[in-house]
């Protein structure tokens, strides 16, 4: 699956989220090894500190279905902004080499590594 595909894919699985607090809509779409395409949407909760991440949503569901190894993810938002720190942790889990595109609602996306936007991370390999 190409870039294009793949941010698209996260477009369009924004629409799914769940956000009556913030009203700040985020989609992702992770890319397996394997091929698999992964989607997941944030979550937020009356306790906010129960709200899941669109990134974390997407890793979850694919390690629920044995997938251990990812190409890319793609993060869809409102105006492209990047992984919050818990999702990146979680992402350089699985690989600091995985492809990250920073997709905003509309226009060109940002691409980078989990390694880049979590210099100096921690992990099992690290």
């Amino acid at each position: 699956m190409d870039a294009p595909e793949l941010v698209q894919r996260a477009r369009d699985a924004r629409g799914n989220a769940y956000a009556p607090y913030s009203d700040y809509r985020v989609g992702a779409a992770l890319l397996t090894d394997d091929g698999r395409v992964f989607t997941g949407v944030n979550v937020e909760n009356a306790s906010y500190g129960l709200t899941v991440c669109a990134e974390r949503s997407a890793i979850f569901t694919a390690v629920a279905a044995g997938a251990r190894s990812f190409q890319a993810i793609a993060v869809a938002t409102e105006d492209g902004a990047s992984c919050c720190g818990a999702c990146r942790q979680v992402l350089f889990e699985f690989g600091g080499n995985t492809i990250v595109y920073l997709a905003p609602a509309d226009g060109a996306w940002k691409t980078t590594t989990v390694a880049n936007l979590l210099p100096e991370a921690f992990g099992p390999d690290a």
